[in-house]
């Protein structure tokens, strides 16, 4: 079965960052009904309904010409939120320096769960200051990682 999210992404790319948004992640659940395909957008200094509405009719308008969906859909457009979600190697260069959350698909020196600042990403590394200590965590072993909001 085709990768609805990936091809959806891969269409939307070019279309969503001709206005300075940036195309984060694209989920699609299709399991219940209806199914459900999530977009989640950004910018610096943070996304508005109108870029949620002008993307959304982007993304209803490439699915209806691709006939990607066959079956009832709900549509959602949104901000990763404050405590955004890390999924791309771009993201963690981005974001060097701030704090974030992570878990890793096996243990790394005996732990699983990290919370820490991002020294640096580089060639698939993820370096990570945690405890004092920093730690050398590859990508591919990140099973999941976000932002750490911190309140003022």
């Amino acid at each position: 079965m085709m990768d609805v999210a990936a091809h959806l992404e891969g269409l939307l790319k070019d279309v969503v960052e001709l206005d300075g948004v940036e195309l984060v992640y694209v989920e699609y659940r299709p399991e219940g009904s209806p199914s459900v395909l999530r977009i989640y957008i950004d910018k610096p200094g943070g996304v508005g309904l109108q870029d949620c509405e002008r993307v959304s009719k982007q993304a209803s308008a490439l699915l209806d010409e691709e006939n990607l969906i066959l079956r009832r859909y709900v549509l959602e457009v949104s901000s990763p939120g404050i405590e955004r979600p890390l999924f791309k190697e771009a993201d963690y260069r981005r974001f060097v320096g701030k704090e974030i959350r992570l878990i890793t698909t096996e243990t790394i020196e005996d732990r699983r769960k990290f919370t820490g600042l991002i020294r640096t990403f580089s060639e698939g590394i993820l370096r990570l200051e945690f405890d004092g200590e920093t730690y050398q965590i590859p990508f591919s072993k990140i099973r999941k990682a976000n932002l750490v909001h911190q309140f003022k």
